[in-house]
């Protein structure tokens, strides 16, 4: 047999006992019907409003959608669109749209948590459908609410209220290690297809796509680890076409009601429907402030509307659920296509953030192509460091070919520090919810990670576990490898998550698509595209702050040294080809942090030949306790050229 793997007799004895301890034996038809018409009976057909507006609350960003919407025309479409940097506002502008439904929500994502910022959003979700609002949820079930009994409590809540699952492992919404196991060994490629999309549309006049998730590290409200994250709102004709792409999902073969899970199934038949448990938040205090703020018109003008742009014409480009079919994979992986093109068509300068620094076969073609132009456009990559990123195997992975990226394809680099000095961060109100969990030492010196190279003690340092939903235990590991890398210094961190572009100062993009191979490939993706100087030029800022040096690193060839920098350069180039035995430990590229001074008044480009006049050295993995882990980030650099595909 040929292939990926050659299967032996114990091998399919492990298949065969990873698939009975996974739990996966399925219920009949009859079951699933029984359990849905469990689900069903039990619905609320109770309706809270009988108002034509179903009781909305006044919004004046709601009404952006309807004022884009008179100042249209079929040849002349206008919008209004808003960068949510913030997390604070990224979750205000949900909670305020959902409460201004008149009609439909629509929400799709990746991740759903039922912690404080999870629990908030669904509790909204249900008042709207008890008000009228026809709402519907659909999530990929990698990272779904993992509970069974509160997943079988919201499917049988409320008459309009539907939950969907996307690509369900063995029919189930939580999976242990041996599903996992068993994923890999019986069905590899399907396990992979993942839901990446984000969206979320109001009355198909308002919408929402972009990086972030729904859980508390997507919103400024985790006291450990923080995404900095990046979302667009667009009011206008274009959220005709996101919920166009919604349905899409919402009809595929892959989205299976909840209530005919295998899990949820049998809990609906052995238990009916579980009452929903009563909201246990870990700071009630703030999720009252939220919805207070959301109640505000006035903070709602202030924080999101009136920074809103008017822009004419939007474009949604989304991935189609047919991508995850091999016969139309590359017809549908429309958000690739689009940004390759947006790419190639590039005269000046390509300013580029992603979290995961892995280029598909195609992306490095594209790039190759810019940068062999006699006048190439200049490329800056904004990502991040292995002390930031929230997944050290594809950081470990990426740092393999730092050479190729920045001697083929010309890129300037700048890595996220794990502390930013000035990021778009609510750190008061991190501050106060640190000081609630009775942190050691919780005060600002400690939230921004400050303190001597050295770090501080261990006796200071928060040690609680750190594990994101993204992490989860999968085909690479179940370990401390998925999970962000102990640091030298105790305090709150911030990882990057924002997925953006700005081209020729004019193209702007935000949205869901990490620009890697898995992007390409695996993974539903959707972006939006406005064309516009002004709104280009606030979003290259925002990209801008986080590379500026109290932000992130930057990251250049090593110094030359007499005599054995050619040789390193060629040994490490030759090392860094080879798809394993890449044990080659200096690489071509390392970190630097500026300096300022009278002769270094500002930054400078890597290629400038005061570079290293400005800025010093910090090494390959500044501000990461290392230890046994820079072993291990070794042999992911030597054996993880196979999983690029994938990562």
């Amino acid at each position: 047999m040929t292939g990926l793997f050659r299967f032996t007799l114990p091998m399919f004895g492990l298949l065969a006992f990873a698939l009975l301890g996974s739990g996966c034996a399925t219920l009949s038809d009859a079951q699933r019907d029984h359990a849905a018409a469990i689900a069903a009976q039990a619905r609320s057909q109770v309706v809270d409003c009988s108002a034509a507006d179903a009781c909305a609350e006044p919004s004046p960003l709601r009404d952006l959608g309807a004022r884009a919407a008179a100042e249209s025309t079929p040849q002349a479409p206008h919008h209004y669109a808003l960068i949510l940097d913030q997390g604070g506002d990224a979750l205000l502008a949900r909670i305020n749209l959902i409460r201004s439904a008149r009609r439909a929500i629509d929400l799709q994502t990746y991740i759903f948590d039922h912690d404080d910022s999870g629990r908030l959003v669904l509790d909204e979700l249900l008042a709207a459908a008890r008000r009228g609002v026809r709402v519907r949820v659909l999530i990929d079930q990698l990272s779904a609410i993992g509970d069974p009994q509160l997943v079988a409590a919201l499917a049988g809540a409320h008459e309009n209220f539907a939950l969907r699952i996307y690509n369900p492992t063995f029919g189930k919404v939580k999976l242990n290690y041996l599903d996992y196991a068993a994923s890999v060994l019986c069905c590899f490629r399907r396990f992979n297809q993942r839901m990446h999309t984000k969206l979320l549309v109001v009355d198909d006049a308002v919408g929402i796509t972009g990086g972030r998730n729904y859980q508390d590290d997507y919103y400024d409200w985790d006291a450990e680890f923080d995404f900095r994250d990046r979302d667009v709102l667009v009011a206008g004709p274009v959220a005709l076409a996101m919920a166009d792409s919604f349905e899409a999902f919402w009809n595929a073969d892959r989205s299976i009601p909840a209530e005919r899970l295998n899990d949820v199934g049998r809990t609906l038949l052995r238990d009916g429907v579980p009452a929903l448990p009563a909201a246990d938040f870990l700071h009630p205090e703030r999720v009252e402030e939220m919805r207070a703020a959301a109640a505000d018109a006035g903070i709602v003008e202030e924080r999101l509307v009136a920074p809103a742009l008017p822009v004419g014409a939007v474009d949604y480009i989304a991935d189609l659920p047919q991508k995850h079919r091999r016969r139309d994979r590359d017809e549908e992986a429309r958000s690739a296509s689009e940004l390759e093109t947006l790419i190639a068509g590039a005269q000046h300068e390509v300013l580029l953030q992603t979290p995961y620094l892995i280029m598909s076969d195609r992306a490095r073609e594209v790039f190759g192509e810019l940068h062999r132009r006699a006048s190439p456009p200049r490329v800056t990559v904004s990502t991040n460091s292995l002390a930031s990123t929230d997944n050290p195997i594809v950081y470990a992975v990426s740092h393999k070919y730092k050479r190729r990226y920045l001697r083929e394809l010309g890129f300037h680099i700048h890595e996220l520090k794990p502390f930013p000095e000035d990021a778009p961060i609510d750190y008061a109100g991190l501050m106060a919810a640190i000081e609630d969990e009775h942190v050691p030492h919780a005060d600002p010196g400690l939230i921004l990670g400050s303190g001597s190279g050295s770090g501080v003690d261990a006796a200071n340092r928060v040690d609680r576990p750190l594990r994101r939903a993204e992490s989860r235990p999968s085909f690479l590991s179940s370990g401390s490898s998925t999970r962000p890398l102990p640091l030298k210094r105790a305090g709150l961190r911030i990882g990057l998550h924002a997925k953006s572009m700005v081209i020729d100062d004019r193209i702007a993009v935000i949205g869901t698509h990490n620009f890697d191979p898995r992007s390409d490939r695996y993974n539903t993706e959707s972006v939006v595209i406005i064309d516009d100087a002004a709104f280009a030029a606030r979003l290259a800022g925002s990209i801008e702050r986080d590379i500026a040096p109290a932000n992130s690193w930057t990251i250049a060839p090593r110094q030359r040294l007499p005599l054995v920098s050619g040789l390193n350069y060629s040994l490490d180039k030759i090392s860094s080809a080879l798809p394993v035995f890449d044990l080659w430990p200096w690489r071509y590229a390392t970190s630097y942090e500026f300096v300022p001074g009278p002769d270094c008044p500002r930054p400078l480009p890597s290629n400038d030949p005061k570079f290293l006049h400005c800025y010093k050295s910090v090494g390959d993995f500044p501000e990461v306790s290392v230890g046994p882990k820079s072993l291990f980030a070794r042999i992911l650099m030597a054996f993880g050229a196979g999983l690029v595909p994938i990562l």
